[in-house]
């Protein structure tokens, strides 16, 4: 039986902290299903098509694709037959909301596991809140995200895109 894995999450933007979990995800099981979140209540940076762009850009493993979904996730997992919801985990904050939604989404579809994985530690305060933070500040994301990212981030405050 194939072990597939989604990998949820808005990744506005893409983080190495993100690219770190979904390497390791990418090891564990046989399919990894990297899942942008489409939530219609968040103004994001880039859109979902410029999202899932630039994680098929700087996604290099064989195992590894790249999807978008709305609704609730444990649907969006059962319809692409997964077993498995992977999280990163950063903090006790993140434990105690992670938790929650685990739990719930075990009440919702009892078939479905949900796998925390802790952040390698060079990026357990990363986020893609702070990173935006930090970069609309003027400060240095050099090596918090892929250069691609950086290069589309920088294109953004200009006000353009690059192709």
């Amino acid at each position: 039986m194939t072990r597939r894995a989604i990998y949820p999450g808005s990744f506005d933007p893409i983080t190495n902290g993100h690219l770190d979990i979904i390497e390791r995800s990418a090891k564990l099981f046989d399919e990894v299903v990297v899942a942008v979140l489409l939530n219609i209540d968040k103004e994001p940076m880039f859109s979902a098509e410029e999202r899932m762009d630039m994680l098929r850009s700087v996604i290099t493993w064989d195992n590894v694709t790249v999807d978008s979904f709305e609704g609730l996730l444990v649907d969006y997992a059962t319809r692409q037959n997964a077993q498995v919801i992977v999280r990163g985990i950063r903090a006790v904050s993140d434990y105690e909301y992670e938790l929650q939604m685990a739990l719930m989404n075990r009440r919702l579809e009892p078939r479905i596991e949900t796998v925390f994985m802790m952040s390698g530690e060079a990026y357990s305060y990363l986020s893609s809140r702070l990173t935006k933070e930090v970069f609309k500040l003027g400060g240095s994301i050099k090596g918090l995200v892929p250069g691609l990212v950086e290069q589309r981030m920088k294109a953004r405050l200009k006000g353009h895109t690059e192709d």
